[in-house]
């Protein structure tokens, strides 16, 4: 397998994408669920390309700091770069940016697990 490169994907908040609407809170700014699905969405950009067939990742640790609001209508910046492999472990730096402004909205790390996708379902 070769090394993941850096990958960086960009979202605008909706009103879908809110702690009111997820649940994880009452206003109308960008809830940390989505902003997690995002940044995990960004260490899978990273992974996919350098799988082999019939292989997929699955997270299995999550350290983040959410670290200031995004208004709904807000550009977001996610961003994954491998940070450290091991077989089949991989661990991942993240970041989020508010697109406008640069500010760090996210930090921190995500760890993703390579499996064979059918023999990972077949033990369900």
């Amino acid at each position: 397998m070769s090394h993941p490169e850096p990958a960086t994907l960009t979202f605008v908040v909706g009103d879908d994408d809110t702690a009111e609407a997820l649940g994880s809170g009452s206003l109308p700014v960008l809830g940390t669920p989505r902003l997690l699905a995002w940044l995990e969405a960004a260490t899978c950009a990273c992974l996919d390309p350098v799988l082999a067939e019939g292989q997929t990742s699955v997270g299995t640790r999550v350290q983040v700091e959410h670290l200031a609001a995004s208004p709904v209508g807000a550009g977001v910046e996610v961003s994954a770069s491998s940070a450290y492999e091991d077989g089949r472990l991989h661990r991942f730096t993240v970041s989020a940016r508010d697109t406008a402004s640069g500010k760090v909205l996210a930090a921190g790390e995500i760890t993703r697990v390579v499996v064979d996708a059918e023999r990972f379902l077949a033990r369900l």
